[in-house]
């Protein structure tokens, strides 16, 4: 019963603590101490150490971690045309903690021209001997957060050809991955979980959006990038509340939008986050399809370094099969462990725990 195409029974969302050699020239880049070219050779090596450690723990796919990133998200979308990046007067609001004071809007024509992450991606598949996997943030992101206020009225009068646009530079970035040998490409996503929170949806309509409305308008906005993807791609969704230094934003079940996100896209998996009750029970499972398709159940949480019990987490799964049968399910932590390059409050020793038990109760599990 393990899979040999993604998603893999034993997987995880992508990025990883960025180790302290890349910190160092991180920051020493920034104070202008080292060249573009020796922050991009430490990187590589870097890259490459987390490479083999993460085929050593026994995992069938690779990434880079996300090494070369600062943002998960707003890294991809400065990469797209149309779309300004910024230093703003403050940053993101978590729980206690804001990130950096950086944001972006939308002041041109969305589009998509080609994008430095398509080399970032040659470099993982050159160095593994696993399938390399590709994150890049999900097209209703770009929206939910930024929402209305952040798309210029002047370009785009209408949200209907804002959607349309996003939508057709999601194809050809999906097109340019796959003509670059990526065969397995996650959406890391917020907007979902996020609008599942009542007090998410109302902050969504001082922005100018119909919240209520927002799960059917992301079901199509999804499907319409997936249009003409190549039948070997394999394309999941991680669907997050909220991920910087250990925290989060948002808190509600999967209720509110499970009938469009697991009935009505054509994705091949779901990433879920399921290690806290802010994620809710696994009912809302019952709409997800017989079939092919995946649920990765994120029930060894990123956000702390202590280990969960093996028996613990069994009992979970052998909980969502009331509602998903096994051989639909995988295994993986919530979230990633560096979501932004500061990383969550655990130690690398103490990620590597994590994933390698991982490995080990999918093997345990699934055979």
């Amino acid at each position: 019963m393990q899979r040999t195409t993604p998603p893999f029974r034993a997987d995880h969302v992508g990025s990883l603590l960025r180790p302290a050699a890349l910190k160092e020239a991180r920051a020493k880049r920034e104070r202008k101490e080292i060249s573009a070219d020796a922050l991009l050779a430490v990187e590589d090596r870097e890259i490459e150490k987390v490479i083999r450690k993460q085929e050593e723990i026994g995992l069938k796919l690779a990434t880079d971690g996300e090494f070369r990133r600062s943002w998960w998200h707003f890294d991809f979308f400065r990469g797209l045309d149309g779309v300004t990046f910024y230093t703003t007067d403050h940053g993101i609001q978590f729980r206690g903690v804001q990130t950096k004071a950086e944001a972006i809007k939308i002041d041109g024509k969305i589009g998509f021209s080609g994008h430095p992450m398509l080399e970032h991606f040659k470099f993982l598949k050159a160095h593994t001997r696993v399938m390399p996997k590709m994150t890049i943030p999900a097209p209703s992101t770009f929206h939910f957060r930024q929402g209305r206020a952040a798309i210029s009225r002047q370009v785009y009068p209408e949200l209907d050809p804002f959607f349309d646009d996003l939508a057709k530079a999601y194809r050809g970035a999906i097109r340019a991955f796959y003509d670059a040998g990526c065969r397995y490409l996650q959406l890391d996503d917020t907007a979902w979980s996020m609008v599942c929170d009542p007090n998410e949806r109302a902050q969504s309509k001082t922005r100018g959006d119909d919240s209520d409305a927002l799960p059917k308008r992301y079901a199509r906005l999804t499907n319409a990038a997936l249009e003409g993807r190549p039948a070997d791609m394999a394309i999941t969704m991680h669907s997050c509340r909220g991920n910087f230094r250990s925290t989060f934003i948002a808190s509600g079940g999967y209720e509110f939008v499970a009938e469009q996100l697991l009935g009505n896209t054509g994705l091949d998996g779901y990433f879920l986050e399921y290690d806290t009750e802010r994620a809710g029970g696994f009912e809302p499972l019952r709409f997800f399809p017989k079939g092919k398709k995946q649920i990765v159940l994120g029930l060894v949480t990123s956000k702390s370094g202590t280990l969960e019990k093996k028996d613990d987490i069994k009992r979970r799964i052998d909980e969502a099969t009331k509602y998903v049968a096994l051989d639909q399910l995988c295994l993986s932590p919530q979230c990633g462990f560096a979501s932004t390059e500061e990383g969550n409050v655990l130690s690398e020793d103490e990620q590597w725990a994590k994933l390698r038990m991982i490995v080990e109760i999918a093997n345990e599990v699934w055979g």
